[in-house]
């Protein structure tokens, strides 16, 4: 689900922590009125920005709208522009509750809710489907591209649901008792139809959600576990939450991660006193069937060569982000950013000479993970400042 954590994710989407599948396992997550499919394979194009999923559509002469898409969700979430282009008629009393959140300016708000009359995926209609209306500006700023609404799990209640990472699509299938799969099926060990599942750490088993709102791999609670770590817990940027700031930390696991029939040695993973997750930096070598009428899902992967977690390369800052400039959200503690005075709040006007409007999500990335240093301009007050920084692996 889309939450506050180590990578430079916005505070203002850590609402779903509270809106999606967190805080309402205890109650049946609201579901679409009416499903309907044009064919018997739907399959969408997508792209994959920061680990995420996401997908374009086109049903109207506003489009194209872009969706993300969040199992780890237990509600949709669309942004006010669509919210109020396509209102539902006559729709029955809402179910979903107001949701109080916390801006990334340290403000509270409140996530309204409504139902929408449909929304099209290609050749699939959704219709009577009940969100919460959100702000998707700031998201929109981080990724690089305009996100119209944050797709939730039960959208899909009435379909498979297949999110094929390596051939960046989306594919949408009628139910069918005798369809078949490739890969292997693991349960969900729960009756609402939420994507927990069963994994391990070494020869300890412990249950994960499956969290494509998640641009991390693995979030691990460590809490009632005997974890041996090959590189020891270090804190990183700071990261905001509805119960306060707080590092997290980052921390390289010596025992493999294992999911069903696969296994990663040596995982990174962030540490987290919430639920233990699974999300787009490990779903990515996946093709994930998600079927919630038998409550499972199926992984499968093409590529049989071995799973491996690259060393994690840093600037060592977090930043929030707008067309104009970067803010500097949070600094690592004891990074070259930090012994060289960088600090929250100060503001990035260019990137090796750049302006910030040349720097999309996707193209910074690349930047870090094969560049020794960048060169960052800082602005203070009219003036510009140069200054060089390393790029370090945060986790060898």
């Amino acid at each position: 689900m889309i939450r506050p954590r180590l990578v430079p994710l916005l505070l203002a989407v850590c609402f779903a922590l509270w809106a999606g599948g967190c805080k309402t396992l205890h109650r049946e997550p609201p579901r679409p009125g009416r499903t309907t499919l044009s064919s018997p394979l739907v399959v969408l194009p997508a792209v994959t920005v920061g680990n995420y999923l996401i997908v374009e559509t086109k049903w109207d002469r506003f489009g194209p709208y872009r969706f993300l898409i969040d199992t780890g969700s237990s509600v949709t979430h669309v942004s006010p522009e669509l919210a109020a282009r396509y209102p539902a008629r006559n729709s029955p009393p809402e179910s979903i509750p107001q949701v109080r959140v916390k801006s990334a300016t340290g403000e509270t708000t409140v996530l309204p809710s409504t139902t929408l009359s449909k929304i099209d995926l290609g050749g699939a209609r959704f219709e009577q489907v009940k969100v919460l209306i959100y702000d998707c500006a700031q998201l929109s700023a981080h990724l690089g591209i305009k996100i119209d609404g944050i797709l939730g799990f039960p959208l899909f209640r009435e379909t498979l649901l297949t999110l094929d990472y390596p051939q960046s699509r989306l594919i949408l299938s009628p139910w069918n008792p005798t369809t078949l799969v490739p890969g292997t099926p693991i349960p969900f060990n729960n009756t609402h139809r939420t994507p927990l599942i069963p994994i391990r750490i070494g020869s300890q088993e412990i249950v994960a959600l499956i969290d494509s709102g998640s641009d991390a791999g693995l979030h691990l609670n460590p809490k009632g576990l005997i974890v041996d770590f090959e590189s020891p817990p270090r804190p990183t940027v700071l990261v905001g939450t509805l119960t306060g700031d707080h590092f997290q930390e980052v921390a390289r696991i010596r025992e493999s991660l294992t999911i069903g029939e696969y296994t990663l040695p040596k995982p990174m993973t962030y540490l987290t006193d919430g639920l233990s997750s699974l999300g787009g930096e490990l779903l990515k070598h996946f093709s994930l069937t998600f079927d919630q009428e038998r409550n499972r899902v199926t992984f499968y992967r093409e590529l049989r060569g071995p799973l491996s977690t690259p060393a994690k390369r840093s600037t060592g800052l977090r930043f929030s982000k707008t067309p104009a400039y970067w803010r500097v959200a949070s600094v690592v503690p004891d990074s070259p950013a930090s012994t060289a005075g960088v600090q929250s709040g100060d503001l990035i006007s260019r990137i090796n000479g750049e302006p910030i409007l040349a720097w999309d999500l996707r193209r910074f990335e690349q930047l870090v993970a094969g560049a020794d240093k960048i060169n960052f301009t800082f602005l203070h007050g009219t003036e510009e400042k140069p200054l060089t920084l390393p790029v370090f692996d945060l986790v060898p």
